[in-house]
Parts: C-alpha cells; sequence; structure tokens
C-alpha cells in the first residue's frame, strides 16, 4: 500500500463520498489539504471564497441542492468563527454539511496558541443550535473513520452539520489508510400500526390540512407526497422557506406558512381539525411565533412525522407521532388507502382558491407609492426564468415579495428551486446563489436588499473567478427595512440605526466583473431581466424602492399611524 500524505488522504475520502466541489478560505493550517486538491483536481474542485462566511453559506446551499453533505474548509480561530454563520444556518435548516477546521499543531494546543479555540465548546451539541457532533482528527490513519461518520452523521435523522477539527501536524503525516466507501443515509420507515391510526384519524376529518417542508427531501419523497394528496385530495401548504416541497402550481397547493402569512391561509390553519406536519419541525417562523398551532397543546389534532425521535413531542404535544425519513415517510403514505369520496373537497378547492387570490397581481389590494410594481416585476420573473431556475434570497423584508408572488415548481419536477435560510440569515442570497451556478449551471437568480447584499457582495469576485453567472435582483430603499418596520411599529417616527448611506451598487459589481443596470420605473424591468438572461456574465439589476414600499401588506406610513393597542 502507497503512503500518502494525509491531507491528500483527507480528499480521496471526500472523493468517495461523492463530493465534486468543497468551498472555502485557504489558510496555512491545512496547507496539505490544498495541496491534496491539487493532487485531485481533475475529480474536485477547491471554490475560492473572499471570505468564510460566504463559503459556508455556499457549502449550506450546496447540502440543499444536493441532499447529502456540502462540504467548507476554514482556517483555525477567525476563520472558524466566520464559518459561524453557516453552521447554524444549516443547523435550523436541517441541512446537511461538513465544516473542515485546521486547527493549532498537537504540541501547541491549549496553550492559548495562535488563533486557538476549543470548538467542541464553541460549536458542540450543547449550544444546541451549531452543529450535530464535533469531533477532532488526532491520528492520521482514522480518517477514513472520522470522514464516514461525519457524513453518516450529518445525513441521517434530522440533517444538520458536523465539525471535523484538522490538526495542522496530523495532516502533514504519512499514511497507507484508504478512504471507506461511500455511505448513504439509513431510512425510517413508518410503524404500520402508526399508519392504520393515521388512516381513522383521516377518516374521522372534515377539515384536514398539510403541512409539508423540512430537511431530507427528495424528488421521489415529493412525488410520492404528490400522489398522497390526490389519492386523498388533500390540500398542502409549505412550510417556512421550503416553498418548493409541494409544487405550487398544483391545485391541491394552498401557499405557504411563515413570515406574512397569507391571512386565509391562517385562518384555515386555525380553523383546520386535523394537522398533518410532514417534515418540518414547527419552529417559530412557521407557526406565527407558536400562535397559528397553540404550544403545547394544538386546538386541532396534530400528526407529526419527522426524521428526529427527539423532534417528535419537543414543542408540540402531538396525538400521533411518527418517527420516520421523509423518503419512507411520503411511500408508505401514498399506499395508503383512501375511501372513493372524501368530504372535504370544497375545503381543499377553498384553500387553493385562496392561494390563488393572494398571489394575484390585478387584485393586489394596496396602493403602491412610488414608480416601482413589485408584483408586477414578480410576475415578470415567473414569465421568463426557466422552470428549473434556482432563486436564492438573504433575510430581509424584500424577500417576502417573491415569497408571496413567486409560484415555485417543486422538488416534484426533479429539481430544487429555493435557497433560502429559515434562521433568517442576511448575506445568505448571494454566495448561496453563486454556488449553486458553481455547481448546477442552471440558471440562478437572487433577491437582495441593500443591507442584505453587502453582508457578502464580495463574494462576486467568487463567481468571475470561476466562471460562474447569478442574475441578482437588487432592492435599494437605504434602509434595514425589517429593523424599520419594527421600529414603526413598536416606537412610530423614532428612526434608530436601521437608515442606510449606500455606495453605488452598479459601479461596485462592475468593478467585480459583473454587468449592471438600475432600474427606476417597472416598464424597465423586463428589458433588463432578457439582457441579464442572454448575457455571458452576472448582472446585478438594482431597483430604485420607495422606503414607503415596506412590506408586500401595508406601507411605512400605515405602519407608523396604525392604531396602537
Amino acid at each position: 500500500m502507497t503512503q500518502k500524505l494525509a491531507g491528500h488522504l483527507l480528499v480521496e475520502c471526500l472523493i468517495a463520498q461523492g463530493v465534486t466541489h468543497a468551498f472555502g478560505v485557504p489558510g496555512e493550517s491545512y496547507l496539505a489539504v490544498l495541496d491534496g486538491f491539487h493532487a485531485h483536481a481533475d475529480q474536485i474542485r477547491f471554490v475560492i471564497n473572499r471570505q468564510e462566511g460566504g463559503a459556508a453559506f455556499m457549502a449550506e446551499a450546496q447540502g440543499k441542492l444536493t441532499g447529502r453533505p456540502g462540504v467548507c474548509f476554514v482556517t483555525r480561530g477567525p476563520g472558524a468563527t466566520n464559518a459561524s454563520i453557516g453552521l447554524h444556518t444549516a443547523f435550523q435548516d436541517s441541512t446537511p454539511m461538513v465544516l473542515f477546521v485546521g486547527d493549532v499543531a498537537s504540541d501547541a494546543r491549549d496553550r492559548e496558541a495562535f488563533q486557538e479555540v476549543d470548538f467542541a465548546v464553541f460549536f458542540g451539541p450543547s449550544t444546541k443550535g451549531m452543529a450535530k457532533r464535533v469531533e477532532r482528527i488526532d491520528d492520521a490513519r482514522r480518517i477514513p473513520e472520522y470522514v464516514a461518520r461525519a457524513f453518516s452523521t450529518a445525513m441521517n435523522g434530522r440533517p444538520g452539520p458536523v465539525v471535523l477539527v484538522l490538526p495542522e501536524d496530523m495532516l502533514t503525516q504519512t499514511v497507507e489508510a484508504q478512504p471507506l466507501p461511500r455511505v448513504e443515509p439509513v431510512q425510517a420507515w413508518s410503524d404500520p400500526g402508526a399508519l392504520r391510526d393515521l388512516r381513522s384519524l383521516l377518516l374521522q376529518a372534515q377539515r384536514p390540512l398539510v403541512l409539508a417542508g423540512g430537511g431530507g427531501w427528495t424528488p421521489q419523497a415529493a412525488a410520492a407526497l404528490q400522489r398522497f394528496a390526490e389519492n386523498w385530495q388533500l390540500p398542502v401548504a409549505n412550510t417556512f422557506r421550503f416553498q418548493d416541497t409541494f409544487d405550487n402550481h398544483h391545485p391541491l397547493y394552498a401557499g405557504d406558512m411563515g413570515l406574512g402569512i397569507n391571512p386565509a391561509l391562517a385562518r384555515r390553519i386555525r380553523e383546520s381539525d386535523l394537522l398533518l406536519a410532514i417534515g418540518p419541525r414547527l419552529g417559530e417562523s412557521t407557526t406565527g411565533g407558536y400562535t397559528l398551532i397553540q404550544a403545547p397543546l394544538p386546538a386541532q389534532k396534530l400528526v407529526h412525522i419527522h426524521a428526529s425521535a427527539e423532534e417528535l413531542g419537543r414543542v408540540y404535544q402531538p396525538v400521533l407521532a411518527i418517527n420516520a425519513t421523509m423518503n419512507a415517510a411520503a411511500r408508505s403514505l401514498e399506499v395508503l388507502t383512501a375511501p372513493p369520496s372524501v368530504p372535504w373537497s370544497d375545503w381543499a378547492a377553498g384553500c387553493h382558491a385562496d392561494y390563488l387570490a393572494n398571489i394575484d397581481v390585478g387584485n393586489y389590494g394596496t396602493v403602491l407609492p412610488g414608480p416601482i410594481d413589485m408584483p408586477a416585476i414578480i410576475h415578470t420573473l415567473q414569465s421568463h426564468l426557466p422552470a428549473d431556475a434556482v432563486l436564492t434570497n438573504g433575510a430581509g423584508n424584500f424577500a417576502s415579495w417573491l415569497h408571496r408572488f413567486y409560484r415555485y415548481h417543486g422538488l416534484v419536477k426533479g429539481q430544487k428551486t429555493q435557497l433560502a435560510p429559515t434562521n433568517g440569515a442576511m448575506g445568505y442570497g448571494v454566495p448561496a446563489g453563486i454556488g449553486a451556478a458553481i455547481m448546477t449551471g442552471r440558471t440562478v437568480f437572487t433577491i437582495a436588499g441593500d443591507g442584505d447584499f453587502l453582508m457578502n457582495g464580495q463574494e462576486l469576485a467568487t463567481a468571475v473567478q470561476h466562471g460562474a453567472k447569478s442574475i441578482i435582483l437588487l432592492l435599494n430603499n437605504g434602509t434595514y427595512g425589517t429593523i424599520r418596520m419594527h421600529q414603526e411599529r413598536e416606537y412610530p417616527a423614532r428612526v434608530s440605526g436601521s437608515d442606510l448611506k449606500n455606495p453605488d451598487f452598479c459601479a461596485l459589481a462592475r468593478a467585480y466583473g459583473y454587468a449592471a443596470e438600475r432600474v427606476e420605473a417597472t416598464a424597465q424591468f423586463e428589458g433588463a431581466l432578457q439582457r441579464a438572461l442572454a448575457a455571458d456574465t452576472g448582472t446585478l439589476i438594482e431597483v430604485m424602492l420607495d422606503a414607503e414600499v415596506l412590506t408586500t401588506r401595508a406601507t411605512l406610513s400605515s405602519i407608523r399611524h396604525a392604531p396602537r393597542a
């Protein structure tokens, strides 16, 4: 058996796990790994980022797109702490991911050496929001074991991030070990007795509603979910920022739960007598601050299906809890025998009609000040973007235009089409879109706010360096819109800390190598979008938006002058 550098062995282990792209910022702590990427450049591509937060977001997007762990490499201390935002996103979004951290040498450990951090403490499971597992590889011969376990842990149960810490001196050892075979996630199947109980609950229902979302979905699982919904004529709502779980064009689609929820859908959820939650963990944003579904005892009968047994009953006490992975759960549900007819056909049709009314551009209901009609702009996107386009966003009120008015095609058509952070991480959309473009070559569209864009706008340089193309719609209203909205609700007309003085975004994009256009009226947008789609390079389209256009349902002034309780 030929001896090799441990850093080279690590890269070979990634290749054995099917990894084609790794994202990161180089560091002297893992030079042996970088040399491994050079040695295997024909099999795996190391994408050089400009900031570790952007690299971690790209890896998180990779996990969402592929269903297998996204991979990120950073150096110790500042590099790892910068990457923590992507790790937190992966944790709350249930996304498989492995973060590799180059660390201080073994003989310097626990001396507060240069850039040293105790990563087991910083990222460990005790944080309840960073990583599922944190391990340090001290013996180079065990690299295959640790990598295989990291991938298995990241994918099994509730998917999530794992951290592997790599001492610098360990990576330069020579070893004779070989990679372990590719690991696959284990499928947990529904208990047959629980499925019989679920069928009984459905047969007793008058107003059932499916809530679909969370991690672990595949096109095959989405197709099985659709067949289950069709067999039983069940309306389906997607949970917060998992809007592509169920096809938005389907006549049983009821809309999405989350921030800025359609009031009609909120009413349907409260009126439902049976909620069937398949996949989501039913977090704060999905449940309207735990008010749409009352915690801990829901007013409705709740059936909760989740890949992690620990998640079942953690917030909500269901009448029926089923521990199953999404592929297995959906395949069990699609063969659940339905009756010849159901009593809720009108209810299901009404749920879909509510959704269509909510996205009707001609029936918007709110007069928007200024020359920009945001619903019309999103409608233009719908007309021109291909069905397999990847749409990404970070966090801010700007995202609500996309969430409300865009109809995602869904996993059932073979491709994931939405990348968005359920943990509300600003700066996610730009690097996630660029990462998606690098990995897939598909059309990628990102919507960003002015504050959100500057969190990770430097990654345009990454796109240009790696030949990737994304289209970025930047809504410039000169404010942190979400914060301003809350300020006007709680402290009307007392603006503090939310106004922004912005650069010339078009000039900045051009400096990076993107094309750029500024749009000041709705009629200008369609031509700008068509030029961006036809261009060989990425394009930034800056839309000058009046700060009054603050949300999809209320202007700044109406929020400021609303009656206070």
